[in-house]
């Protein structure tokens, strides 16, 4: 008589039943998924599988819906015992912003870190690239970033910036150095670059390689309010401009080892801080001789009249060949999933500017959105060719 044996396939789909139903989840996650780094310490989800989609956990078991709000909204799944879960689409390299929305409202996640962005503090998680380690901190030597308050007349108000500086700073006492002003986007402030952007482990490794010149790097809140001003058009710069050149410049320069020099200053910026970079540099030229702009720029934007470079900025990019001996540098970058309307700003201010015969760089950042992988790509890039 034959005997009786359990069939595999049957005998896994009775132990499944056996096991609680938020395990059974568990399980189905790839197997290669792990922890986000960007996690409070500790936490295990969201994670993140080889396919770079993430999966997140929550547990609201009082929730009548929860919902995951990333590079576009997820609908979460609730278990028997509360926990909802989800796991989103194959997401773009590099590091998002994202918000939980428990019942309609809108909070950040326990279980990550936070971080200052779409103006107010979010939850952030970090997509892996593989093969790029240059925004990670090596065996090499490393400087510091330094809070630096200082009293605005502008604005009549404290502000405060934050101030990269190289290796050896504090033990080369004789030496000078050149300075990058560079600037975060719309909705975050000065602690996006040393957070978001990584930019010290950038400049460590990249002085420490030998590509890049040792600099200081100063990082300023893009907004600023005379007192008594409205608030105005979301992108006004002229009181910011005005903190840059009556207030940070000369505090900078009076407070570290600096070149004072126009061909030792440097501005740079990511989306708004590029647009910001393009309309302060050419009305500065005495101040700055090198600009770049990260998936930001000047010229038209929504509409307006065309950008002509002849006529902006009272001229001074009239006579092509004088200015491209005034600016070293022109620099302009843009990752290639960030979207038709960003990269034709970016790419058609590039042209315009080609065409009048001021020489450019322009820079593209394969497969990254409009977020900070792609702006940490383009320091990478730009850095080196500073100062040189």
């Amino acid at each position: 008589m034959e005997q009786s044996v359990a069939r595999p396939h049957l005998l896994i789909a009775f132990v499944l039943l056996l096991i609680p139903c938020s395990a059974r989840w568990a399980l189905a996650e790839a197997a290669d998924a792990k922890p986000a780094v960007s996690n409070v310490r500790g936490q295990a989800y969201p994670k993140i599988d080889s396919d770079l989609r993430a999966i997140f956990r929550i547990e609201a078991p009082h929730a009548q819906k929860v919902q995951i709000r990333l590079d576009k909204t997820y609908d979460m799944v609730k278990d028997d015992e509360g926990v909802w879960t989800v796991t989103t689409d194959p997401l773009v390299p590099g590091f998002h912003y994202y918000f939980l929305r428990i019942d309609d409202v809108e909070v950040a996640d326990p279980a990550s870190e936070s971080f200052f962005g779409w103006g107010k503090m979010s939850s952030g998680i970090e997509v892996p690239t593989k093969g790029e380690d240059f925004y990670e901190p090596k065996h090499v030597p490393h400087g510091d970033v330094r809070s630096k308050w200082y009293f605005s007349k502008v604005t009549q108000a404290w502000r405060r910036c934050h101030v990269y500086t190289p290796p050896r700073y504090d033990k080369d006492t004789d030496t000078r150095y050149p300075v990058l002003y560079l600037q975060h986007g719309a909705g975050e402030d000065e602690r996006g670059w040393p957070v978001q952007g990584r930019v010290n482990f950038i400049l460590d490794n990249l002085i420490a390689a030998g590509k890049a010149k040792p600099m200081i790097i100063v990082m300023d809140k893009g907004y600023a309010r005379a007192p008594g001003q409205e608030e105005g058009r979301r992108f006004n710069f002229d009181t910011f401009e005005r903190v840059m050149i009556d207030d940070l410049i000369p505090t900078i320069d009076a407070s570290y080892r600096t070149l004072t020099d126009r061909d030792n200053r440097a501005m740079a910026g990511l989306s708004m801080g590029g647009m910001q970079t393009c309309a302060i540099v050419p009305n500065n030229l005495d101040k700055f001789a090198w600009m770049g702009g990260f998936s930001g720029a000047g010229g038209r934007i929504r509409g307006g009249a065309a950008f002509d470079p002849k006529t902006a900025h009272n001229g001074v990019m009239a006579d092509a060949e004088a200015f491209n001996r005034r600016v070293h540098l022109v620099w302009l970058g843009i990752g290639t999933a960030e979207g038709e309307r960003l990269y034709n700003w970016v790419k058609g201010y590039r042209d315009a500017l080609e065409e009048a015969g001021i020489k450019t760089v322009f820079f593209e950042s394969g497969g990254t959105d409009h977020e900070w992988h792609t702006w940490r790509r383009c320091l990478h890039d730009f850095a080196p060719r500073l100062f040189k």
